[in-house]
């Protein structure tokens, strides 16, 4: 199975899995309010399908796209609530429809694509692995979000090495977007993986350490969880630095989330981010 194919049926299997979260929700179900403030259950959903429409029309027309690209960041931060806003005129059915629809288009635009080609974005552009790999990684992210509303407690499983990933991957991006100066020394990262392997990333002889459950770190550069309520180990100044501003999003620093308590999944948080998964340089 080649790169492309391995990770487009990692995204089918993620989307199947919020798919069938969000499928039997009621309608009062829909407007329960998730740990991004403001933004209900609905507003979670729209987000996805808007974003999934735009990261198709990147794949099958990159020049309309980045013809549409200026007005979007003209807006600044407040283009994703604004986009949330209009869907919010929906049905919750036809709001579902949109998602499974703007989802199809998705994996059906970027089956056609090479690995490596190189497309825009409204952060850096970023390859076409890349962008299915952010995409998984919005899906697993926003469905943390909507879990949490639901009160459900989903399953880790090994398709969050790909969100591990591009967390990794993003973390010059996560000190340059808040203007600070790269970091020059390496971090290792040492995850633990759902079925107890390890996953590793960074110099094994490197000072700096980032050690865990990976369903911890995750949670961690997506912004869904403080570092304090997570089990990672955090050894040297860079690796302290990192935890807290990582985010494996593009766009503006995300605001992050306070200490919510005893444990994960304990209390209410960051805003999402915009939809975006970053491949620094």
């Amino acid at each position: 199975m080649g790169l492309m194919d391995e990770l487009l049926a990692d995204l089918r299997a993620e989307t199947a899995e919020f798919d069938a979260m969000i499928g039997g929700l009621g309608p009062g179900e829909w407007e329960l309010p998730t740990p991004a403030e403001g933004w209900a259950v609905r507003d979670q959903v729209g987000h996805l399908a808007w974003f999934d429409d735009a990261a198709s029309l990147s794949a099958v027309d990159p020049e309309a796209f980045r013809a549409a690209l200026s007005a979007f960041l003209a807006r600044g931060d407040s283009a994703v609530d604004e986009l949330a806003a209009v869907s919010r005129g929906l049905t919750a059915a036809r709001l579902h429809e949109w998602f499974r629809e703007a989802r199809a288009r998705c994996l059906e635009a970027f089956a056609r694509l090479d690995a490596g080609a190189r497309l825009p974005w409204y952060g850096p552009e970023m390859s076409a692995a890349s962008f299915v790999t952010a995409r998984l990684m919005e899906t697993w992210a926003h469905g943390q979000d909507v879990a949490d509303a639901l009160g459900v407690e989903r399953v880790p499983t090994a398709r969050l090495r790909h969100v591990a990933t591009l967390g990794v991957r993003a973390m010059p991006y996560g000190f340059a977007v808040r203007g600070l100066e790269p970091p020059s020394r390496p971090v290792r990262v040492e995850l633990t993986m759902p079925d107890g392997s390890l996953w590793e990333a960074g110099p094994p002889a490197a000072a700096d350490v980032v050690r865990g459950p990976m369903l911890d770190f995750c949670l961690l550069v997506v912004q869904r969880r403080h570092l304090a309520d997570t089990s990672l180990l955090v050894r040297g100044e860079t690796a302290r630095t990192w935890t807290a501003i990582a985010q494996a999003f593009a766009g503006p620093p995300g605001k992050g989330r306070a200490p919510l308590g005893p444990g994960p999944g304990s209390g209410r948080g960051s805003e999402p981010g915009p939809g975006t998964g970053s491949e620094p340089g």
